[in-house]
């Protein structure tokens, strides 16, 4: 069942309800009402008759103008005597006349249905020197009321009818407006799953709630999202695939070369052996730094711990100070500086920048560690080429070279500060370019102590 018909149907439930509630309310309030009117006017002409001084008198009840003038339609007044025989009579109805006649010796009134009509009475006894000679007997049909009553019911059904079928409708047109967007939302998601093109959700100039608009615009982020994701991964499979065609082409050439004229050839052989060792290699460096980003694209690639991180900038120097033959400086003026996070990914990190120096730059490098307010921040300085302003923006691009001279000399594959920028956006911190060409580069790492938001890690 669709929300529009739940909706629409537990309106009218509840509407049903609560309108035959209030029918019987109004119905036995009305009837409640009528009866105690009517039975104040039969007390009140009982009152009259009494104010008569004959009607205790034994030998004037049977007196014709005793009553005459107390009679109205669908009444009947008599007098009855002790013995059970009626001695003053006034009516004309057939109902009421065939109703059995019987002495009561004490004051009664209430209520009694003749056929389907309702009919009240009152009997009084009548005292002449404190002995009871007679019985004074009121019955009166509410036909009126009744009549009343029925077009009160039929009015209150009416209405009642009219305001279900307005409810109907309206609840129909307003959960029309309130699932509008949600279908278009549905209609949306079917259109991308069967096109296979992501597409947004136009905001109209119709006002909307609060919430329908929160759920289109959450949608809306989620496409956005969902494109950029598809465009990365669109551009990252094209880069791939450029990366992947050159060092390819050269081996696939050099084969050829080999097959043709590399037997007999030394020269030819020793260069082709070389240049498909070398691109080869590169092609492993290559694969490997692609798969090392796939892995960093996952929210568990961390694995915490608390380690002293001038400690493990202390080693890393040395080690590849050794392996490099380049001088590294380490400067700290804390001795044990301790931070929360992925020890191998930070030394991965380091390493990466510190390789890029050592490519980029000819003199010894810096590298200063510091605490400010509850954070790490360490500088990496070499007194390299530099970079331009308007290259610092790409560094961190997938791919990126800042030029060709510099991926001929160094032979880089452009995803190393890729990687490390996912490492530091991992660990909640902040990485900074500074650099002039031609005086060098700068680049200031800074990390919280602490992680704040380690789920999905």
């Amino acid at each position: 069942m669709t929300l529009r018909k739940r909706f629409t149907l537990f309106t009218i439930f509840w509407l049903i309800f609560i309108l035959i509630l209030f029918n019987i309310f109004v119905y036995l309030f009305m009837t409640k009402i009528t009866t105690r009117s009517e039975q104040q006017v039969m007390t009140n002409k009982v009152n009259l008759i009494l104010e008569n001084n004959k009607i205790m008198d034994k030998d004037h009840l049977s007196d014709e103008g005793l009553l005459r003038e107390f009679y109205n339609v669908n009444e009947l007044i008599r007098i009855i005597t002790p013995d059970g025989k009626t001695v003053n009579l006034q009516g004309s109805d057939t109902d009421l006349l065939a109703l059995p006649v019987k002495f009561e010796p004490y004051h009664v009134q209430g209520e009694m249905f003749v056929g389907s009509t309702r009919v009240l009475y009152m009997k009084v006894p009548l005292y002449e020197d404190s002995e009871i000679i007679g019985m004074l007997e009121i019955e009166r049909k509410l036909n009126l009321q009744d009549s009343y009553m029925k077009v009160l019911v039929a009015a209150l059904s009416v209405t009642s009818i009219g305001a279900i079928l307005f409810a109907i409708f309206g609840t129909y047109w307003f959960t029309s407006r309130l699932t509008a967007p949600i279908q278009h939302m549905v209609q949306t998601m079917r259109e991308i799953d069967r096109s296979g093109k992501l597409r947004k959700i136009e905001i109209g100039d119709k006002e909307e709630s609060a919430e329908l608009l929160q759920l289109i615009r959450a949608f809306n982020q989620m496409i956005e999202r969902l494109d950029r994701t598809f465009a990365r991964q669109k551009q990252f499979v094209a880069d791939a695939s450029h990366e992947l065609k050159t060092p390819l082409t050269v081996i696939s050439s050099y084969a050829g070369m080999l097959k043709r004229w590399g037997r007999d050839d030394v020269k030819i052989r020793d260069e082709a052996i070389e240049a498909i060792a070398k691109e080869s290699e590169r092609l492993q460096n290559l694969t490997k730094s692609m798969l090392m980003l796939a892995e960093a694209e996952q929210e568990d690639w961390l694995s915490l711990q608390t380690f002293d991180v001038v400690q493990m900038v202390d080693e890393l120097a040395s080690m590849l100070q050794l392996t490099f033959q380049r001088q590294i400086r380490v400067h700290t003026s804390a001795g044990d500086l301790r931070m929360s996070g992925d020890k191998d990914k930070i030394r991965q990190l380091l390493v990466i920048l510190l390789d890029n120096a050592i490519k980029y730059s000819k003199e010894p490098i810096d590298v200063t560690v510091s605490s400010v307010k509850q954070s790490v921040r360490i500088h990496v300085t070499d007194k390299g080429i530099g970079i331009e302003e308007n290259e610092i923006q790409h560094l961190f691009e997938r791919f990126y070279r800042v030029d060709g001279a510099r991926r001929r000399t160094t032979g880089g594959v452009g995803l190393g500060l890729s990687i490390a920028k996912r490492i530091v956006d991992l660990h909640e911190g902040q990485i900074d370019v500074f650099s002039k060409p031609g005086k060098g580069t700068t680049i200031t790492l800074q990390f919280p102590q602490t992680l704040k938001n380690t789920s999905g890690r």
